[in-house]
């Protein structure tokens, strides 16, 4: 429960971040902020399959089923008075409305392998919500 009611306000955030920001001509482009830790990433999520490497060559989102959709890196939105390596949110600005948060927390279970995980991830893509886990490479 306490999971769920940390995910709904992390959703909260990030709507409430896409519905403050400027428009874009450039439909790929990646919105975001400074923070001050390494920002090399993988976030992987089960069923559906998904995953989104993070690095400064680029942002790659990619599924069995779709070709991979590549976005510019830029560093990513933090919480602020928080610690930067507590949580980061990348806005991708596009077709559709698609955020990706990455959330430390004390151990992060893909349900598919014994593997645990530092952070959580939530990929919002258009209508979708898609859960996961990440951590960095």
């Amino acid at each position: 429960m306490k999971a769920l009611v940390s995910c709904l306000i992390l959703l909260g955030f990030g709507a409430s971040l896409m519905a403050d920001s400027p428009s874009t001509a450039n439909s790929n482009s990646l919105i975001v902020a400074e923070t001050a830790s390494s920002e090399n990433f993988i976030a992987r999520g089960t069923e559906p399959f998904w995953s989104i490497t993070i690095s400064k060559q680029g942002i790659v989102y990619s599924t069995p089923d779709v070709k991979k959709q590549t976005f510019p890196y830029v560093t990513p939105l933090k919480a602020q008075g928080r610690p930067a390596d507590l949580v980061r949110v990348y806005r991708l600005r596009g077709r559709g409305n698609n955020i990706l948060i990455i959330k430390k927390v004390s151990v992060c279970s893909d349900g598919m392998s014994d593997k645990n995980y530092p952070y959580s991830a939530i990929l919002i893509r258009d209508n979708m919500v898609l859960e996961g886990c990440a951590e960095q490479q």
